[in-house]
């Protein structure tokens, strides 16, 4: 095996490990563009023609794939379990002070930390609607009554 045919397979193994430690669709083009130049090296195709190629496949991948690839991701987001408590009541558990950094509450039987949609206090006792999740804490409204 030719030195130029082990730098093809390195690069696509160098580019594989990136695109797996990555998983967003970073170097996957590059893959497949040098396995591309290795195929043509087995020929025994000219330097000049193996590197042609690798641009040409990667470039081709990249403006043809990519779009349709980047889409594909952003629709497979999946909802998660503690999306389920949004529009639910909870009732606070502790005092909920954006300012002081405290709040809890109990929703579907389990305990938050909670955040005040609008930043009032909320006091211990009170029924609130989760309004949205915001890192790993509950945004809640007071309910009106």
């Amino acid at each position: 095996m030719s030195e130029i045919m082990i730098f093809w397979l390195a690069l696509a193994v160098v580019a594989l490990v990136i695109e797996m430690a990555t998983v967003n669709l970073v170097s996957i083009w590059f893959v497949a563009g040098a396995v591309a130049a290795f195929v043509a090296a087995l020929f025994g195709a000219a330097l000049s023609v193996q590197i042609g190629i690798f641009v040409l496949v990667t470039a081709i991948l990249l403006i043809f794939t990519m779009p349709a690839a980047r889409r594909l991701l952003q629709n497979s987001k999946q909802a998660t379990n503690s999306d389920r408590i949004i529009g639910q009541e909870a009732v606070v558990t502790e005092e909920i002070d954006n300012i002081k950094g405290t709040g809890q509450v109990k929703v579907l039987g389990n305990i938050w930390s909670a955040t005040s949609f609008d930043n009032t206090v909320i006091p211990k006792g009170s029924k609130v609607t989760v309004d949205s999740i915001s890192g790993v804490k509950a945004v809640v409204k007071i309910d009106k009554e």
